[in-house]
């Protein structure tokens, strides 16, 4: 991928550079172009010969704009591929790397995806003190500076990388040109941060906010409208409505109350929305108090919130589900325990829960860590038996899902202490444990 061609004034495909030689090596013969998109050649040796070239080699090339890349990522999901996929388009390149089929990581030349604009534009890290590490420490160890400086916690640098790989895998799927690749390479894992997300959760969380947004966007064009408030809570607003709705002074526009409020553009855009539609703000296309600030829009009358009624469930046994979880959990303090880095370990993870920064499923509340790595089965049995009249029409994949999200922060911190090859050893073992919950 790093030889560099140039079609020039004469219609003739020249190298940039003597590099760009050696890699037409051994490809003499007759080539047919094939028609493709404008930002994409391909050339067909015709007769074929066959043969193989080591990696890193392209398998698969095409059109971003003549084919989904959703339905391309769920293809590979479902055959559980290994390898890189690259999406070149006018706005910079992006990739994923995907082992197995699941996400466990994503890059982009795009400024606003790196990791220091994402602390800065959630809240969690001013610029100064992003610019301040940047210039000691390069951007792969910027997230691990800033906890070791007391800047960040744990649990707040893995909901930052998290969200970041969830914007460029967002982006990614809503690409509409340029050209995308999938690379067989062997993956080097070590130089970023260890994630391991649900490629399919991803792609539904991807589908769902493409939908949504396109809602609120009905009602809020763009992320710079301001918000003014038009009448108190009611004390039956959820805690994020709540706490949005305390900061609207008419002078914030969307995008500054999400960076103040640390709730990402989609988050903010649905908790604004939320309090429109039920008459406690307005938008404005200026700061109130503003000379000819532009009144409050009109909204709609105030939508009555009806919560509905509580149903009676089913019993739903969730013992196997915690059992399983407390041996993925243990095993992953094991590995960790091996270098001797348990403790902390523990205290990461535990700060965590206690800050709801891992889930905000109630079945977790007040829970903590014990020594050897596990949740108290009696408890989380007792929460789950409390709450799961209000965990949806499946509340076993939700107590499922809940366990989960904390499986992945603890990787994710194990991924930080563990050597390469003891953490894809790690990776596979819970695979394995996790599948004994598939078996019929």
């Amino acid at each position: 991928m790093s030889q560099r061609f140039r079609i020039d004034g004469a219609t003739r495909l020249v190298p940039e550079d003597r590099s760009g030689i050696p890699a037409l090596a051994g490809r003499s013969g007759t080539y047919a172009l094939m028609p493709t998109a404008p930002d994409l050649l391909v050339f067909s040796r015709t007769p074929p010969e066959g043969g193989s070239i080591p990696t890193p080699r392209v398998v698969l090339s095409g059109d971003a704009g003549g084919f989904p890349l959703s339905d391309l990522i769920a293809f590979l999901s479902q055959s559980r591929w290994s390898g890189v996929i690259r999406v070149h388009t006018p706005g910079g390149e992006r990739s994923l790397t995907l082992r197995e089929g699941e996400v466990r990581g994503a890059t982009s030349e795009e400024p606003a995806d790196r990791l220091g604009e994402v602390l800065v534009r959630l809240g969690y890290a001013d610029r100064a003190q992003v610019e301040a590490v940047l210039r000691e420490q390069s951007h792969a160890k910027l997230g691990r500076a800033l906890v070791e400086k007391g800047v960040l916690q744990a649990h707040d640098l893995f909901k930052c990388v998290t969200h970041q790989v969830s914007e460029i895998f967002h982006a990614i799927v809503l690409c509409r040109e340029g050209a995308f690749f999938l690379i067989d390479q062997p993956l080097d894992e070590k130089t970023g941060h260890s994630l391991q997300l649900s490629t399919q959760s991803l792609l539904m969380d991807s589908i769902r906010k493409i939908d949504e947004m396109a809602h609120f966007r009905k009602r809020i064009p763009h992320g710079r409208m301001y918000v003014a408030r038009k009448r108190p809570s009611d004390g039956k607003l959820e805690e994020d409505e709540d706490r949005v709705l305390a900061m609207l002074d008419g002078r914030r526009t969307v995008l500054e109350l999400g960076h103040a409020a640390r709730l990402s553009e989609f988050d903010v855009t649905k908790v604004v929305f939320r309090l429109l539609e039920g008459g406690f703000a307005g938008l404005t296309d200026k700061p109130v108090g503003a000379p000819a600030a532009a009144a409050v829009a009109p909204e709609k009358a105030a939508t009555p919130r009806v919560r509905p009624p509580v149903r009676t469930v089913a019993p739903v046994d969730a013992r196997p589900v915690a059992r399983v979880f407390n041996f993925i959990f243990r095993e992953i303090r094991d590995e960790v325990a091996r270098s001797g880095m348990d403790r902390e370990f523990i205290a990461a993870a535990n700060a965590a829960l206690a800050n709801q920064a891992l889930s905000s499923s109630p079945v977790l509340e007040g829970l903590a860590f014990a020594a050897d790595g596990s949740l108290p089965e009696g408890r989380l049995m007792e929460a789950f038996d409390k709450h799961r009249a209000h965990l949806g029409s499946e509340p076993l994949a939700s107590f499922r899902q809940a366990l989960s999200d904390v499986m992945f922060f603890l990787l994710f911190q194990a991924g930080e202490l563990l050597e390469s090859r003891a953490d894809e050893d790690l990776a596979r073992r819970v695979k394995e444990l996790l599948a004994t919950l598939e078996a019929p």
